[in-house]
C-alpha cells in the first residue's frame, strides 16, 4: 500500500509514477481521491469546531446550574452539536473506507532506473551464464522424456483436470532432491532459517502481501460448509481462506503487526511449498507440460530488512537463486523487468530466465522483487531504528527456485542421447550418489 500522506504531498508525482506502469487505464480516480480529500478536511475541521462548542457550552451549563438559572436552551443546543458530531464521524468513517479501497487498488511505485516499457518486450537482459549446449543428437523436450522417466501428465489430467501433473519413480525422486538440495544451499551457505508454513491462510494475510483484493480471480478459495466448493460456487461469505499461491505470503506475514529491534534485522526466511494458482489471465499459454501449472512447487526466499540496505539485499538475493542454477549447471540469464511487466507489489524486480533445449528458448525459474515499504504498510510490520523511532521495514521476495521448472530444466539440458539425464554433481548427494537417471 501507497502512503496516503505521499499522495496528499504530491498528487501528480505520484501519479506520474504510476503512469510509468503502462496501464491503457488510469490506476487512481483522482478527481474521486481529490473529492474524497476535500470531504475528509471539511468534515474534520467542523469536527474540531463542533467540539471546541461543545466544551464552551459544557461550561456554560455548569455556570448556569450553578447560579441556579435554566440551562435547558444550552442543554438542547449542546445534544445537536453531539448529534451533528456522530452524523460527522459516521460519513468520515465511510470516507476512510474509500480512500482505503482506493489505496489498496494501487500497484506500487517503480525505483528511479527501473526501464520504462508497456510489457516484457522492454525488460533488459543484464547478464547470462553459461551456454547453450551443443547436441550432438536432436534433443527432446521434458514432455517426450518425462514419459519413460515417470511424468504422467494424463493421470494428473485424470485426477484433477488440466494443468496437473503426476509423478512417479524416477522423476518423484528428481522433484524431492532438487527441493532438498535448494534448501540445504539458502540454509547452509547463504543464512536462511527454514519454515515450514500452512498452505491456507486468511483473508487478511494475502491483503498483507497484495494477492487481494486485485487477483482473487488468480486464487483457489476454500469453502467449510453450505452447498459451495472451488472457484466460484456457494456461499463465499462462509469462508474466506485461500490456498496460498506462493510460501511468500505466510514467509512475510510472519512478521506482521510487530515492532522489529534493529539487532533482528535482517530477517532471512525460505520455505519448500506447493503453490496453487488458477492461472486465470493466462488462457491457452503453456497448454503442454509442466511450464504454466495449478499446482507447483517452490523453494522461496524472503527478506526483511532496514530500508536502506533493501537495495543491497535485493542483489544478494539474486545471487543466491543464480548460486542454484550454476550448481545445477544450468545455462541462464538475469533480466531487469520494465515497468509495464511489475509485479503489483514490486518497486523493483529481477528474472532469472533459465535456458530450455526444448523450447530453445529462456524461460522464467525465479523471480526476486523488493517491495519496499508497500507489503509493510499494509500489514503494519515495523523496526525500531537507531534513534528509537519506529518505522516501516522493507520486504523482498524471490524464488530460490521453481523446484517443477527445474527438474523441467535439468531433463532437458542433462540429456543424454538414450533418454537417460546426466545428474550434476551438486545434486547427487540428495539421489544417493545417482549420477545417471532413467527408466
Amino acid at each position: 500500500m501507497l502512503d496516503i500522506n505521499q499522495l496528499r504531498r504530491d498528487l501528480d508525482g505520484v501519479v506520474a509514477q504510476l503512469e510509468r506502469r503502462s496501464k491503457p487505464q488510469p490506476f487512481l480516480d483522482v478527481a474521486r481521491f481529490q473529492a474524497l480529500e476535500a470531504e475528509r478536511k471539511q468534515i474534520q475541521t467542523a469536527t474540531e469546531q463542533q467540539q471546541a462548542r461543545r466544551n464552551a457550552l459544557s461550561r456554560q451549563i455548569g455556570q448556569a446550574k450553578g447560579r441556579g438559572e435554566d440551562a435547558g436552551a444550552l442543554l438542547a443546543e449542546a445534544n445537536a452539536v453531539g448529534e451533528a458530531q456522530k452524523a460527522g464521524a459516521a460519513r468520515l468513517e465511510l470516507i476512510q473506507a474509500e480512500l482505503h479501497a482506493l489505496l489498496m487498488a494501487l500497484p506500487n511505485l517503480p525505483q528511479p532506473g527501473v526501464p520504462d516499457g508497456a510489457d516484457e518486450r522492454a525488460n533488459v537482459e543484464l547478464r547470462r551464464w553459461g551456454s547453450p549446449r551443443a547436441f550432438d543428437f536432436t534433443p527432446r523436450d521434458h514432455i517426450e522424456l518425462g514419459g519413460a522417466l515417470g511424468l504422467e501428465f494424463d493421470t494428473g489430467a485424470l485426477l484433477s483436470g488440466s494443468r496437473f501433473t503426476f509423478l512417479r519413480g524416477p522423476a518423484a525422486r528428481l522433484h524431492r532432491a532438487l527441493a532438498q538440495f535448494m534448501l540445504e544451499l539458502h540454509t547452509r551457505e547463504h543464512g536462511y532459517t527454514e519454515c515450514w508454513t500452512p498452505y491456507i491462510v486468511n483473508r487478511e494475510i494475502l491483503e498483507g502481501t497484495g494477492q487481494l483484493p486485485k487477483f482473487k480471480d488468480d486464487m483457489f478459495w476454500v469453502y467449510r460448509g453450505g452447498d459451495g466448493g472451488g472457484n466460484g460456487g456457494g456461499d463465499e461469505a462462509q469462508s474466506e481462506q485461500y490456498l496460498i499461491s506462493t510460501s511468500e505470503i505466510p514467509l512475510t506475514n510472519s512478521v506482521r503487526e510487530r515492532i522489529l529491534d534493529a539487532a533482528r534485522l535482517p530477517v532471512r526466511l525460505t520455505a519448500h511449498s506447493p503453490c496453487f494458482r488458477s492461472e486465470a489471465g493466462s488462457a491457452g499459454r503453456d497448454t503442454r507440460g509442466m511450464i504454466r501449472q495449478h499446482q507447483f512447487d517452490k523453494v522461496e526466499m524472503v527478506q526483511v530488512t532496514a530500508p536502506e540496505r533493501s537495495d543491497a539485499a535485493l542483489e544478494e538475493m539474486v545471487g543466491h537463486a543464480e548460486a542454484v542454477l550454476q550448481r545445477l549447471e544450468l545455462p541462464y540469464r538475469v533480466v531487469a523487468l520494465a515497468t509495464g511487466d511489475l509485479g503489483f507489489g514490486s518497486a523493483r524486480t529481477y528474472d532469472l530466465e533459465v535456458w530450455l533445449p526444448g523450447q530453445g528458448a529462456y524461460r522464467e525459474i525465479s523471480s526476486c522483487s523488493n517491495c519496499e515499504a508497500f507489503q509493510a504498510r499494509r500489514m503494519q510490520a515495523r523496526w525500531r531504528n537507531a534513534a528509537g523511532k519506529t518505522e516501516f521495514v522493507h520486504t523482498l521476495n524471490g524464488s530460490g527456485v521453481a523446484v517443477g521448472r527445474a527438474l523441467v530444466a535439468v531433463l532437458e539440458n542433462h540429456q543424454q542421447a538414450d533418454g537417460s539425464v546426466r545428474i550434476p554433481a551438486a545434486l547427487r548427494p540428495f539421489l544417493g550418489g545417482l549420477e545417471v537417471l532413467g527408466a
